[in-house]
């Protein structure tokens, strides 16, 4: 098997993100940063598992996971590939807002309350 180019390395280390984890993060970054770009095919489950030495289930969650993200999109027997950009995401970020407006509505917060929430939680992942 030839390596691929995704230059994925695992931290595993004490304390460390979760392999998947790690692994997701790693293939959303660059597909986002344009490192990866549309189209681009991504190794197999199986394939990816044996390069980095991890288990197939734990490359196939985190591919289920960036699949939900609309990072990356299967093709059936075709493949795995990098997803354009644009609007998967902002699809999916729109119906978690959704989500999240009403969640806070059912609780009893009011609109402040509930605006306060949500840009507490948007500076605590991307700082202030």
């Amino acid at each position: 098997m030839t390596p691929t180019n995704l230059k994925i390395t695992l931290d595993g280390s004490a304390g460390s993100a979760a392999p998947y984890a790690q692994l997701r993060a790693q293939i959303a970054d660059r597909a986002r940063s344009g490192k990866l770009p549309a189209g681009f095919k991504l190794p197999t489950v199986r394939g990816l598992a044996e390069e980095l030495g991890l288990a197939a289930n734990t490359v196939a969650k985190a591919y289920r996971a960036l699949e939900a993200d609309g990072v990356i999109e299967t093709r059936g027997r075709n493949g795995t590939f990098v997803a354009a950009a644009g609007e998967g995401p902002a699809r999916e970020a729109a119906s978690c807002a959704q989500d999240f407006a009403e969640r806070a509505h059912r609780l009893g917060l009011t609109r402040a309350e509930a605006l306060a929430a949500a840009t507490e939680a948007v500076r605590a992942r991307y700082g202030s």
